[in-house]
């Protein structure tokens, strides 16, 4: 297409934003999207008079061309502050064995892994509550508006979790609450809408998903940071206190090292490590779920 020729159609309007947004987060592209469309949408019912290539010629002029506008975004998510900055100095610091430690990502992954188990309880029992009464009032009349509202909660939690995805993991996600039906819609469009939308049911395969990993992850923060603090806490007890309660059957040698003050000394490095090969794993699993997150919530 010849980038001197204004769009003619909102389609192509926004093929043209994609197009000059490449390379940006997934997240940014879809609120761009989703802005602009909102914004042509509203051009084109203000003038019922006036043809679409029409208005759009009128929209770049005065709203800018798709190429203007993605360079509005992306100064404008420049100038954003966030509490996961990215300057290159700290891009080269983080990647050190022991920097993990004063990266602000590492925590943020870490805390999500710990609250992904009540947050993912609660994903499943909706989800899975709400299609079932969905599925069984089908037959009847409430089902129609049930149904509704069940799919417009499931696109509630999922702007939802991608809030928090965000604030914890550091990966930008929409920031732009998901809009409502056209008024002027019929009932049947809406459903037909929200049927063939990939997004409702991704989202709520990740709903669903989140019992599983949540679980997961759970279970790997409690007992890294159990195993990793409480060796390391008990051979320091050990040592303030001149008694040890390390107990090693079969390896006289290495139970008789353990009731020394080099080897308990080792036995708190070792724990120290550990601590930090679990902030590595959380930083890692805050990498991997933010990369699902985009995968399954973001609409593009």
């Amino acid at each position: 297409m010849n980038s001197d020729r204004p769009p003619e159609t909102v389609r192509a309007y926004l093929v043209e934003l994609r197009r000059a947004l490449k390379g940006a987060a997934p997240g940014l592209i879809s609120d761009a999207l989703a802005d602009c469309e909102e914004h042509l949408n509203n051009e084109i019912a203000q003038n019922p008079e006036l043809d679409e290539p029409t208005i759009l010629a009128s929209v770049v002029e005065t709203y800018g061309s798709p190429q203007e506008i993605a360079e509005e975004y992306r100064d404008m998510e420049a100038t954003i502050t966030t509490p996961f900055p990215k300057s290159e100095q700290q891009e080269r610091r983080r990647y050190g064995f022991f920097n993990v430690i004063s990266d602000p990502r590492t925590y943020g992954a870490l805390l999500y892994m710990l609250l992904a188990l009540v947050t993912g309880i609660f994903y499943f029992a909706w989800t899975v509550t709400g299609l079932s009464l969905t599925v069984g009032l089908a037959i009847l009349i409430i089902g129609i508006p049930f149904a509704l509202l069940f799919i417009g909660s499931i696109r509630v939690l999922s702007h939802v979790e991608g809030r928090i995805v965000e604030a914890l993991l550091g990966v930008r996600m929409p920031r732009r609450p998901p809009s409502p039906a056209p008024s002027d819609e019929s009932i049947w469009a809406r459903i037909k809408e929200l049927l063939i939308d990939l997004r409702t049911w991704t989202s709520m395969f990740y709903l669903l998903l989140m019992l599983p990993l949540g679980i997961v992850y759970f279970v790997m923060a409690v007992v890294g940071l159990s195993v990793s603090l409480g060796v390391s806490g008990s051979a320091i007890y050990a040592l303030i206190t001149n008694h040890s309660n390390f107990r090693v059957d079969g390896a006289p040698w290495l139970d008789h090292l353990l009731h020394t003050a080099p080897g308990l000394m080792l036995v708190a490095v070792v724990g120290l490590l550990l601590f930090f090969v679990v902030l590595h794993i959380a930083r890692a699993v805050g990498w991997l779920h933010g990369r699902i997150a985009e995968g399954l919530l973001v609409r593009l």
